[in-house]
């Protein structure tokens, strides 16, 4: 099995807006509020791989899983209440499925590695995201990884737990 993480083009917008989907479902079977108000949608998701900001995880060039990566680019995140752990260039992430196929095989916590990989690539020592906080899943993998708690932001008039993870070279 080799799992690979690349850009995301055009072409993987079925699959991961399929992935996208499955995600949202099994939100919504949590009893969780995320992603139940018509966001992401299809239109978040193109925009993100024009953007060259959309990125999917593969297994042997099957996409598995799906996210978008920003440099400095989360303009909510200026209004934390709370406070994030350096004042410097971040990379941020958003959208965080993986496939309903291949959950449980720590694919999310192997996206993230290559998240900070990316981050290390481009000299950027902070990586900062948000999730509701009725997800669990994600929750777990932040304390998994080491993400240190800073406060709330806000999306759509809602509370997120922003999270940051300082690197070292």
């Amino acid at each position: 099995m080799k799992i690979h993480f690349r850009k995301a083009t055009i072409s993987d917008l079925p699959t991961i807006w399929t992935i996208i989907n499955q995600a949202i479902a099994r939100r919504k079977a949590e009893g969780s509020n995320q992603w139940q108000d018509g966001y992401p949608n299809q239109t978040a998701i193109q925009s993100d791989i024009e953007k060259e900001a959309g990125f999917v995880l593969t297994e042997d060039e099957v996409v598995i899983g799906y996210c978008a990566v920003l440099i400095n680019d989360e303009p909510a995140y200026a209004n934390i209440e709370g406070e994030w752990l350096t004042n410097s260039d971040f990379v941020v992430y958003h959208r965080v499925a993986i496939a309903e196929s291949h959950l449980g095989q720590g694919l999310a916590k192997k996206m993230l590695e290559y998240i900070e990989a990316f981050a290390l690539e481009n000299e950027i020592f902070s990586v900062r995201a948000d999730t509701n906080f009725d997800n669990g899943p994600m929750l777990a993998i932040f304390n998994k990884l080491g993400y240190t708690y800073c406060g709330e932001v806000y999306f759509r008039g809602s509370p997120r737990k922003a999270y940051e993870k300082t690197l070292v070279k």
